[in-house]
């Protein structure tokens, strides 16, 4: 039985890391467009970025990767967490004075773990 539920988790991750390779794709070019064009501070532009692409992630990973319904309370509680985690990512790099690139890598890898696990066992719990 434990055999089968690591393997399901394993699918499962598999199928958010493919939709978070295109999502992290549509977070980055959206953090750039807004940081550069309309100079705003890192954790704006991540902010800005994230409620694009999070929107994206949300349902393509509701329906192709949980298999699960798209309600708005699931929804409310991806994007606030989420969202609160871009922030925090964001403010982080402004204090430390981070490049860019850096605080998109330090996002996708933080958000594409906890994103899972917060997705796995409360937003799309079965």
């Amino acid at each position: 039985m434990e055999t089968l539920n690591r393997r399901k988790t394993g699918v499962l991750f598999s199928k958010y890391l493919m939709t978070g390779v295109l999502n992290t794709l549509i977070h980055w070019g959206v953090f750039f467009l807004v940081y550069r064009v309309f100079s705003t501070s890192q954790a704006t532009g991540n902010f800005v970025a994230f409620c694009v692409a999070v929107t994206f992630s949300f349902f393509a990973n509701a329906k192709f990767t949980f298999k699960s319904n798209a309600g708005l309370r699931r929804y409310l509680l991806f994007v606030s967490f989420m969202g609160a985690l871009s922030i925090l990512v964001g403010w982080g790099a402004d204090a430390l004075g981070a490049l860019p690139v850096i605080t998109l890598a330090a996002f996708s890898g933080t958000s594409l773990v906890l994103g899972f696990i917060y997705s796995r066992y409360i937003v799309f719990r079965p």
